[in-house]
């Protein structure tokens, strides 16, 4: 079992940055890829980043490339996503989950355990 919660979440203008944590527990942190997603008001749920369980290997929509990054502590069981110039358009929930038996893998349906989210809102 996993249990992911994240934070960091908050409003900010456009042209700003934030940075959203997750805190794991449960199962060694190290042993496993993470994802974070990001849901829009009535839209599916999309790929944001991933991270392999060493840190070493990390991949990215291309919506977020270049702009947002994704880092993790495996002393201190936590993974961040860095964001910065954000849009309006990068307004949504952000949620990171879990790749049990993965490398950290862009579809939804591969990741095992998810967060609650956390509220990302760019204004104009």
């Amino acid at each position: 079992q996993v249990q992911l919660v994240e934070s960091g979440g908050g409003l900010v203008q456009a042209g700003g940055s934030l940075r959203l944590s997750c805190a794991a527990s449960g199962r060694t942190f190290s042993s496993y890829a993470m994802g974070w997603f990001r849901q829009a008001a009535g839209k599916e749920r999309e790929f944001v980043a991933a991270i392999s369980w060493s840190g070493g290997n990390a991949n990215y929509a291309d919506s977020v490339k270049g702009r947002f990054t994704i880092s993790r502590d495996n002393a201190k069981n936590t993974v961040y996503l860095r964001m910065y110039s954000l849009k309006p358009e990068d307004t949504a929930v952000y949620y990171c989950a879990a790749d049990t038996w993965g490398s950290g893998s862009d579809l939804v349906y591969e990741y095992d355990y998810w967060g609650q989210g956390t509220q990302v809102t760019v204004s104009s």
